[in-house]
């Protein structure tokens, strides 16, 4: 489900392991259609379709968390769906992710519900400025997000937002945001990669970086969340699971995603096993791949114009480029990505944190 370059990656990966992919999307000539044998163009909620393509495959997975749940758990009633819906349905309503993430005993931002300018307004006293103002659903790349500051007009944020409904979550002054992606079969065995360091440009990712520079103790941490996660969801897939690290040294949850992630590409060029291979095997009941990280790596998004450059990366040793087959180039579009390759514990450490970040 989905066609972006999160399935294009999957299916070239399951082709290696001699699986044939159908792709299911409204977008005609997606990049997942270009490598895939079929391709279902058609409404995620045209039930018809739906059931045709659910005839014609063994398993559904999904490579991004925007598509209606609704329809994830139709196609659960006709055709095994990993992850299962209820993941989908957690990860798409920013409130209940975070409910989800708090109940598990896990710390995230302080955050209130609101569902209008009023609430707004009583929220931001409640936890003061800065905070971040976020529609529930259907958010990403720093879209349908408001930063409100002191003085701020509580009824212009909210028509800024552009959303009936809302969460308002503290700001956090952190250090970095890191990010850790944990496998998991049916059977509950579970394999994590390295954490990696995040950094955002005009709230899009631009530049990943693995491993994060962190300590072991930190490390650690942000691996047994994963894992707690992962098994709390009963999750048959992949996971990624985005966190702040606080000037304090603490770990807050920001974002979950049961899919694909774009801070794990990495991982095609580094590792004994790619996220994209790693997801095959989870979905399909094979054992999952090692994770083990042969290089250290710095992964850069190809946003827009930035692809042009493809010429001088490929000539460029070390480097890896990945291009996603677009049609159209738009301002900020992901077109592609390029991972440079370094010597095994030779940036991580050395990499100090961002001069700036963006909470998204």
């Amino acid at each position: 489900m989905g066609a972006g370059q999160l399935g294009r990656m999957t299916a070239l990966a399951a082709a290696r392991l001699g699986y044939r992919c159908h792709v299911f999307s409204p977008e005609p000539r997606s990049p997942a259609a270009q490598v895939a044998e079929a391709a279902v163009v058609a409404s995620y909620d045209d039930k018809a379709a739906l059931a045709r393509f659910a005839d014609g495959v063994d398993v559904v997975t999904f490579e991004f968390e925007n598509i209606p749940h609704r329809s994830v758990k139709l196609l659960s009633d006709l055709i095994s769906t990993r992850p299962r819906w209820e993941c989908l349905r957690i990860s798409q309503d920013r409130l209940d992710e975070k409910d989800f993430v708090n109940a598990l005993g896990v710390a995230t931002a302080r955050y209130r519900r609101v569902d209008d300018a009023d609430a707004l307004a009583s929220a931001v006293e409640s936890l003061g400025h800065p905070c971040v103002l976020k529609t529930r659903r259907m958010g990403y790349d720093g879209k349908g997000q408001v930063l409100i500051e002191d003085g701020a007009d509580p009824v212009a944020c909210w028509a800024e937002m552009g959303a009936d409904a809302g969460i308002v979550e503290q700001f956090v002054p952190f250090e970095r945001e890191i990010s850790v992606i944990v496998a998991r079969t049916a059977d509950g065995m579970t394999a994590a990669y390295d954490p990696v360091e995040n950094r955002h440009l005009a709230h899009v990712l631009d530049t990943t970086i693995a491993p994060a520079g962190i300590d072991d103790a930190l490390r650690k941490q942000a691996l047994a969340i994963a894992e707690r996660l992962v098994a709390a969801l009963e999750l048959v897939g992949l996971l990624a699971i985005e966190m702040f690290v606080t000037r304090d040294g603490r770990l807050l949850v920001n974002e979950l995603a049961p899919r694909p992630h774009n801070s794990g590409h990495w991982t095609i060029d580094a590792c004994a096993t790619s996220q994209f291979e790693q997801l095959v095997r989870a979905v399909c009941d094979l054992p999952l791949g090692s994770t083990e990280r042969h290089f250290d790596a710095v992964m850069r998004n190809l946003l827009g114009t930035a692809a042009d450059d493809w010429h001088a990366i490929l000539a460029e040793p070390g480097a890896r480029l990945h291009l996603y087959g677009k049609d159209e180039l738009r301002p900020g579009r992901k077109m592609g990505h390029m991972t440079r390759l370094y010597r095994k514990d030779s940036i991580g450490a050395a990499a100090g944190p961002a001069d700036t970040n963006t909470q998204t």
